[in-house]
């Protein structure tokens, strides 16, 4: 097991049907070298743990484009990068890690017969630097780790093992398990060949069950961690519904959260990480049930359900079919496990049905393929297809999904594997996992809300055209390099397939021209992959997926992961050189744009949301358009089964499945569970998991205790210690008025709003603060004269008794009421009442910047600022000379924009204090808790991204690479 199998040895001598392939110039320009067309700087790269002040990487010199994002760099730098830190033989340009890889790749293909001529290896060189130095693509992690090093040429992320009904099976099953862990990658499996704790073994004793022998592999996986690192290891544990020990398995995870509620409640620390929760079983692994047609009939029409023996397959326990659903959607309600797999679904799309079942699936459910098998993944940047006109552009986006897909397959004839049964299924099945990421910015940047049907028409058309043009350039692939070994047997179920996937397509309805050319194109190439696989077959058993793209999501500077909508509106950015900001998201002046509101209503859309982080109430936006603004969390979070109709477009369209967790707002009930898995199967999807916010203790909140567990922990304390009884002095303050003087410096400004004009006059004391505000608006004697004279009275008062103006601004802003609309006023262009322009303006005459950054207030000379300069503040003409100096710049940026788009018009605003990322900014922003654990590296609050997390600071992920 210390040595891998090589897939270069066991597909050498394939022959092939034709003399190379001929590789198109797309992307590339002929003569240039794709480094040469973009400009490159040094940066210096160092990474802090906010909590400790500690330095955990450090870096300097590093060498980018100027159109990546300092924090891609980073997480580049940080985990890419190859050779020890500080020697000369550490990688520290870009150039150097692309060069690697893509080096590999064409000598793999010309090794193996994949190029017509050197001259398309050259071209074919230049169109895959040009996509992955553009950041149009990403392979997976393990091809960063290890392509072109000393180390074994892994190039795989997912793993599916299997394990047999002898000990010999589930020791060796420990052991296979470790080797995946150590390499930092994850692996599934299916318990249910193992006998049942109800079953007899052949020396007349009772099995252990499957259930006893997951203690010790959970402990295995706690103790190894996960490519050395401190985060946990990523596994899989699948039990077929109709196994004997189900029930056992369901309630297992659940009855540890009973356990880790009654530590904690004693005092011990059981936080994700924290020193005791190592006494906790069963979590590290996800757990799923692996269900059949038979059974949800049977939850449907409330009949029984038989248990089978794993050695006779006969009945041994009956079950009412409900009773053991509700356990299931209870379990998951109390603690996010089981998820659901969906066996009959998934072996109804299975290409290989004569080599064997589908039986499981790796860690995050997107992979699900024969056992003892392995996928490599690479993911498409889908906010690069989107044109200036804001359609996409399908057809180059299906030449970029050519060369990505015979990169990826050529990966498998140098790849090495780290069982010689894994290896020998790749090599022989060939599966790849092409999928995307940056769904979520692409719809709202097209005007169409995740949660609506145009928005799944467009995924729909957009997941079908790569995966039709993934399987035709297989078959082209076949006819030059020969079919995958087990195409022979399994001809006839391949091509049904492929033929379910076309009627699929031939189904969706488009409800727009963009989805329309899109769905146009993927019908012309699910046409030819009949044409092409009935004469080649096909060089892959498998093509697509969807990956939750964490790290790599980042390192290609997307918004948002996987098929994921946006996590949040607003997001939290460090700056070069220290201090952060708070920014909006770059796709919604965009999507604004696109939607036609003017130059100045955007501005005051995107500052209300710089303010909020929602859209409700937002100036001059139609109540139409907030579904396109919908996010993962916040005011207007997306219900779950938005987020479940979303997988249903897009899963006829996919070889295997989606890593996805369906989100649940705490008070969810078990019903709605229930429901969300029954509408999953019904509608066809693979596999289904849930998560409800804080039904989990072991996780560790930003401070590092839950309120709840802090209040119960008192409750505890107190309950234990003699009441005392204490005299204390009581001290009543009462606020002193502070009277302008005699004579006051004071400004009379006046406004038109919405057509209706009035006028403000406005007194100072001495130290400029504000003393009393006075309006007139109306005729002198009317209702509206009157109102305004009491209210200025007040407010006046309130000033002179010490209310800060902020307060006043932070309240009267953003109230809605006629009249409305635009303004006579340069700095307030658009106000969405009286009440509204008057307090902005009052911000503008009486705030400092730093008091109206808080608030999202600017001038319009702030405002031009920005656009110019990326700044509000005016720079010091020595901050500004040293702007100019060619300097290496710290690598600390959390979110940038897309590299290849213009500055859009933006509210950033000073970063709420104590807020190191967006989950942390979203929480302190509209009060509500982001139930995500911590990073172990550096300290931050991480964001879900398929059906794990990732840490918007280093890339770390909680699981998935």
């Amino acid at each position: 097991m210390t040595e891998t199998v090589s897939g270069a040895a066991k597909s050498a001598g394939i022959a092939g049907k034709a003399a190379g392939m001929t590789i198109e110039r797309v992307f590339s320009t002929d003569g240039v070298h794709p480094y040469d067309e973009l400009t490159w700087e040094r940066r210096d790269v160092v990474q802090t743990n906010w909590k400790t002040g500690e330095t955990v990487f450090e870096q300097r010199g590093v060498e980018f484009p100027s159109t990546w994002s300092v924090n891609a760099s980073t997480i580049v730098t940080t985990k890419y990068f190859r050779g020890a830190v500080g020697t000369d033989v550490r990688e520290w340009s870009l150039k150097q890690l692309i060069d690697r890889v893509v080096s590999t790749y064409v000598k793999g293909g010309l090794d193996h017969g994949y190029f017509a001529t050197p001259t398309d290896a050259t071209v074919f060189e230049h169109e895959l630097t040009w996509l992955l130095v553009n950041q149009y693509f990403s392979f997976n992690s393990p091809v960063w780790f290890n392509v072109g090093t000393k180390s074994p040429q892994q190039v795989s992320a997912c793993f599916i093992l299997s394990v047999d009904d002898s000990m010999d099976s589930i020791l060796n099953w420990y052991k296979e398990e470790g080797f995946i862990f150590k390499g930092g990658s994850g692996a599934g499996l299916n318990l249910s060949r193992i006998r049942s704790s109800k079953e007899l073994l052949s020396s007349g004793g009772t099995a252990s069950g499957p259930v006893s022998f997951m203690r010790g592999a959970d402990a295995s996986a706690g103790t190894i961690k996960s490519g050395g690192a401190t985060r946990r290891a990523a596994k899989m544990v699948v039990l077929d519904v109709d196994h004997p020990d189900i029930v056992e398995f369901v309630e297992t995870k659940a009855r540890e959260e009973d356990k880790i509620r009654a530590l904690r409640d004693a005092g011990f620390d059981m936080d994700l990480g924290g020193h005791d929760i190592t006494s906790v079983q069963y979590q590290n692994a996800n757990n799923s049930v692996r269900v059949s047609d038979e059974f949800m009939r049977a939850v449907e029409e409330g009949t029984s359900f038989g248990l089978r023996s794993r050695m006779t397959h006969e009945v041994i326990e009956t079950v009412d079919a409900r009773e053991l659903f509700r356990k299931i959607s209870k379990a998951a309600w109390e603690c996010a496990d089981p998820g659901l797999q969906y066996d009959d679904t998934i072996n109804d799309w299975h290409t290989n049905p004569e080599t064997g079942r589908i039986t499981a699936s790796n860690p995050c459910s997107e992979y699900m393929s024969l056992d003892n098998s392995s996928c490599n993944l690479a993911s498409l940047n889908l906010l690069k297809f989107l044109k200036d006109d804001n359609t996409f552009d399908a057809e180059l986006f299906a030449k970029a999904v050519e060369v990505i897909i015979t990169a990826m397959d050529i990966s498998i004839c140098f790849a090495d594997f780290p069982t010689e049964a894994i290896g020998k299924t790749t090599v022989d099945y060939r599966q790849l996992g092409i999928g995307y990421a940056n769904l979520g910015a692409l719809l709202m940047a097209m005007g169409l809300g995740y949660d609506s049907d145009g928005g799944r028409a467009m995924a729909a058309t957009v997941t079908s055209l790569m995966t039709g043009v993934s399987y035709r350039r297989s078959a082209e692939l076949a006819g030059v390099v020969g079919p995958y070994a087990g195409y022979a047997r399994n001809a006839e179920a391949h091509k049904r397939v492929m033929r379910k996937h076309q009627a699929a397509n031939d189904a969706v309805r488009t409800l727009g021209i963009a989805d329309a050319q899109v769905h146009k194109l993927a019908t012309q190439a699910w046409a030819e992959v009949q044409k092409l696989g009935e004469t080649n077959g096909f060089r892959n058993a498998q093509a697509s997926v969807l990956a939750p793209t964490g790290t790599i999501g980042f390192m290609m500077d997307c918004d948002t992961t996987g098929i994921e909508p946006d996590f949040s509106l607003v997001k939290f950015k460090k700056l070069v050189g220290g201090g952060s900001m708070q920014i909006v998201n770059q796709t919604i002046p965009r999507a604004l744009t696109k939607l036609g509101y003017a130059e100045e209503q955007v501005e005051a859309i995107v500052a209300f949301i710089a303010e909020h982080g929602h859209v409700i109430d937002a100036p001059g936006l139609k109540t139409e358009h907030y579904e396109i603004f919908d996010t993962a969390m916040g005011a207007r979070a997306l219900k779950p089964m938005g987020h479940v109709r979303m997988m249903a477009a897009t899963q006829p369209f996919l070889s295997g499945a989606i890593s996805k967790t369906v989100n649940l707002p705490e008070t969810a009930t078990v019903e709605e569970i229930e429901d969300i898995y029954l509408q999953s199967w019904k509608l066809g999807l693979k596999a289904t998991a849930v998560y409800r916010d804080n039904c989990k203790v072991g996780q560790p909140l930003a401070d590092g205790k839950s309120d709840s567990s802090k209040a119960d922990q008192a409750r505890a304390t107190s309950s234990s210690v003699e009441p005392v009884t204490e005299v204390k002095e009581v001290v009543v303050y009462r606020p002193t008025r502070k009277r302008l003087p005699k004579s006051r410096t004071s400004r009379t400004t006046s406004f038109t709003v919405g057509g209706a004009e009035g006028y403000m006059t406005s007194g100072a004391h001495d130290d400029g603060q504000l003393g009393e505000v006075f309006l007139k608006l109306g005729k002198q004697g009317s209702t509206l004269a009157g109102v305004m004279d009491a209210f200025s009275i007040a407010v006046s008062i309130g000033l002179q008794y010490g209310v800060p103006l902020e307060t006043y601004v932070s309240k009267f802003t953003n109230l809605s009421f006629e009249p409305a609309g635009l303004t006579d006023d340069a700095d307030v262009r658009m106000s969405k009442s009286i009440m509204d322009y008057i307090f902005r303006r009052l911000a503008l005459d009486y705030l400092s910047f730093e008091d109206r950054s808080m608030l999202g207030i600017y001038s319009a000379e702030e405002r031009q600022r920005y656009l110019e300069t990326g700044s509000y503040e005016a720079l010091a003409i020595s901050e500004a000379e040293s702007l100019k100096a060619d300097v290496p710049v710290e690598a600390t940026i959390v979110e940038d924009a897309p590299a290849d788009e213009a500055p859009a018009p933006e509210a950033p605003q000073a970063a709420v204090k104590e807020a190191h990322t967006s989950a942390e900014l979203l929480e302190k922003i509209t009060g509500t808790a982001v139930d995500s654990p911590l990073c172990m590296t550096c300290g931050t609050k991480m964001r879900p991204a398929g059906s794990c997390y990732v840490c918007e600071g280093c890339g770390s992920t909680s699981g998935c690479s």
